[in-house]
């Protein structure tokens, strides 16, 4: 790349951080890192996009921002949900578009697939079906990004693109017990656990499957996807098949790595939730295929030593 201006919305969260921390060691000569933040303006509001946008000029933008909230905020706020999202969305097209961007990749989730599907879901089947009623406000609004990535190529000529992430975890995650995703609750359970000398206790049999991709992993893809993968058409950006873990794993492989000697429970009077929600990487191997990801144990040992550090100033 000549000289360019990579943009990162979401620059603070997971997943920018990660970003951050992978191009601080991986930058390409001439390229500009810029990561926003909410202090950086209001991307819901367009005159607050247009002046970001017209203050750094970006080439390439990697679009993570976005309303999100855990179960209970979702089923409660789908209006919220999908207007501020798509306020967001396309505020942020539209001047990718105005400013001739070269490149946005935008990032969707999981989550947003059909309810009712067959496994391994890949990226074929985004709008096979509707999604889970929980979530249909915020899930809705994401795979309009997918539909107008198309419409912008199509119309315009704009390269953008998206990335369906699997579980995601790491440094600068949110460990909050109540809305945190499975590994951070895991490991803030687990801290307090062994602080307190009370059992581990996980909710729900352990039994159910997922896979987690540490999030530097995903900052290495996702960079990669902006240098080197052009087309409109989402890849998923996930572990391999063969890597999907039962939550129990995950549990003592938090216990393991925060040292923690007790009692490990499995709460069997909570719900589990969904078995399985396997995702096929094969497009993304047909790339990368030597690409090697960050196993568990290691992930989670860097995990929970990020979170041991960062203890006071971490989100929770």
């Amino acid at each position: 790349m000549t000289n360019s201006t990579i943009l990162v919305t979401g620059g603070s969260g997971l997943v920018g951080q990660a970003i951050k921390a992978y191009t601080d060691e991986n930058s390409q000569p001439g390229e500009t890192w810029i990561f926003l933040s909410s202090k950086d303006g209001d991307l819901r509001v367009r005159g607050d996009t247009d002046k970001i946008f017209d203050k750094y000029q970006p080439t390439h933008v990697i679009h993570l921002a976005a309303k999100v909230g855990g179960l209970f905020a979702n089923l409660s706020q789908k209006v919220e949900f999908y207007r501020e999202n798509t306020l967001i969305n396309d505020n942020i097209m539209e001047n990718c578009r105005l400013h001739k961007v070269t490149k946005l990749v935008s990032m969707l989730s999981t989550c947003i697939f059909p309810d009712k599907t067959k496994y391994p879901i890949d990226e074929t089947m985004l709008h096979d079906g509707p999604p889970h009623p929980s979530n249909e406000g915020y899930a809705y609004a994401k795979r309009l990004i997918d539909t107008m990535n198309r419409a912008y190529a199509e119309e315009y000529g704009c390269n953008f693109t998206s990335i369906i992430p699997t579980n995601i975890y790491g440094p600068h995650d949110n460990f909050s017990i109540q809305n945190g995703h499975v590994i951070p609750g895991l490991i803030h359970k687990c801290y307090i656990a062994k602080k307190e000398g009370t059992p581990f206790t996980i909710w729900g049999s352990g039994t159910p499957l997922r896979q987690f991709i540490y999030s530097l992993d995903l900052a290495e893809l996702t960079v990669w996807v902006m240098r080197e993968y052009h087309s409109p058409d989402p890849i998923t950006l996930s572990v391999d098949e063969s890597a999907e873990v039962p939550i129990k794993d995950v549990a003592l492989a938090v216990a393991k790595a925060m040292k923690f000697e007790g009692e490990v429970v499995f709460d069997t009077t909570k719900a589990d939730g969904q078995f399985k929600k396997t995702a096929c990487n094969k497009k993304l191997r047909s790339y990368r295929p030597d690409y090697k990801f960050v196993s568990m144990e290691e992930g989670i040992q860097k995990s929970v030593d990020w979170f041991l550090a960062n203890y006071e100033t971490a989100r929770k």
